[in-house]
């Protein structure tokens, strides 16, 4: 117990004397624009991509934009995240020479790895509205595409709303490999404040709770988002 009292103290010591929280304040921050700018990027890739594979392929152009997009998801969820993220960042960056920091790079591949399995998550979301909304969409003179954006898209994020969810949960968690290249993020500011107190066991410790708090957190969101939905369809 006195073991155990003397690594809270020595990680107190360096999280408050030696000013520790700054690193875990700007790893929290970036941990979160992450999550939060990669789904956000997600839904977009995600709603455009699943809207492709679902028209109607009644021309040359429909066609070829499916190929690419089945041939985009296959690459994204075929492979580690981790192994996008040193691609991006150590093989095609430098190869095109452009020069971007590696939250901007993080926030990039993982909204197109979002994008990946957003867009399957929509795609069973829009199969699962009824047909008839679009026939009525149609009947009243809508186009397709204003009653697929007007009508079944809003319908099918309402469907997918709970699996959303877990697709930000994943993204919170997965968060912890931006450290390959070179992003500061919770994980990053954790093992730092391990390597300067000798102390690793209450730093992962209290790593481990603030992840938890987050995923609770956005549960909690998510229910109530639900709820919310659920009380509008039945005041129509």
């Amino acid at each position: 117990m006195q073991n155990f009292d003397k690594k809270i103290e020595a990680f107190i010591d360096f999280f408050i004397n030696h000013e520790g929280y700054n690193t875990v304040l700007l790893g929290l921050k970036n941990t979160i624009i992450i999550a939060i700018s990669g789904l956000l990027i997600g839904i977009v890739i995600g709603t455009l991509i699943a809207t492709i594979r679902v028209i109607p392929k009644t021309n040359i152009f429909v066609k070829i934009f499916d190929k690419i997009s089945v041939f985009y998801v296959s690459i994204f969820r075929g492979t580690p995240i981790v192994v996008q993220l040193l691609v991006f960042y150590y093989v095609l960056l430098p190869l095109l020479g452009i020069h971007i920091n590696s939250v901007s790079v993080a926030i990039v591949v993982f909204g197109m790895n979002s994008g990946a399995y957003i867009s399957e998550i929509m795609r069973a979301g829009i199969l699962s509205v009824d047909s008839g909304q679009m026939e009525g969409g149609r009947a009243v003179g809508l186009s397709y595409g204003t009653t697929m954006m007007k009508i079944i898209i809003p319908q099918a994020v309402k469907n997918i709303l709970p699996t959303l969810g877990n697709e930000f949960i994943s993204l919170i968690k997965e968060t912890s490999v931006v450290s390959f290249v070179g992003a500061t993020d919770l994980y990053v500011a954790f093992n730092r404040i391990g390597s300067n107190s000798y102390e690793f066991m209450i730093p992962y410790l209290v790593m481990a709770v603030i992840y938890i708090v987050l995923v609770v957190f956005i549960s909690l969101l998510i229910k109530l988002m639900e709820r919310s939905l659920r009380k509008s369809d039945k005041s129509l």
